[in-house]
């Protein structure tokens, strides 16, 4: 590869295909040299729904997901668009999500 080629996410799922929620995470706390109990700990949830999630047999809600980007300190609709994007394959259903912020609180949108 061209040290002066960009390599991000969409030349990653060319290569690689689809990065999933649980591999983001896991790769995520690889890099950052933290084991699962640690960041099972810091996210609230047990060791083993935390292997579930890397592995691909559970994927978190979109309020779970918040929840672990807040946690990690990395952007909430990265890790939401991934849930719901793993969410929608796991179903087989072929669309893409995206996300924007909204105009005000989802209460106030409800109403």
């Amino acid at each position: 590869m061209n040290p002066n080629q960009k390599y991000g996410l969409d030349e990653f799922e060319k290569e690689h295909g689809p990065l999933t929620f649980g591999e983001a995470l896991e790769s995520y706390r690889l890099c950052e040299e933290i084991s699962q109990s640690d960041m099972a700990k810091r996210i609230g949830i047990s060791a083993q729904s935390l292997c579930d999630i890397e592995k691909g047999r559970r994927i978190p809600t979109p309020k779970r997901a918040a929840k672990i980007a807040q946690v990690i300190g990395e952007p909430e609709m990265f890790w939401i668009k991934m849930a719901l994007q793993d969410s929608l394959r796991k179903e087989n259903l072929n669309f893409n999500v995206s996300l924007s912020p909204s105009a005000g609180p989802v209460d106030a949108q409800m109403a």
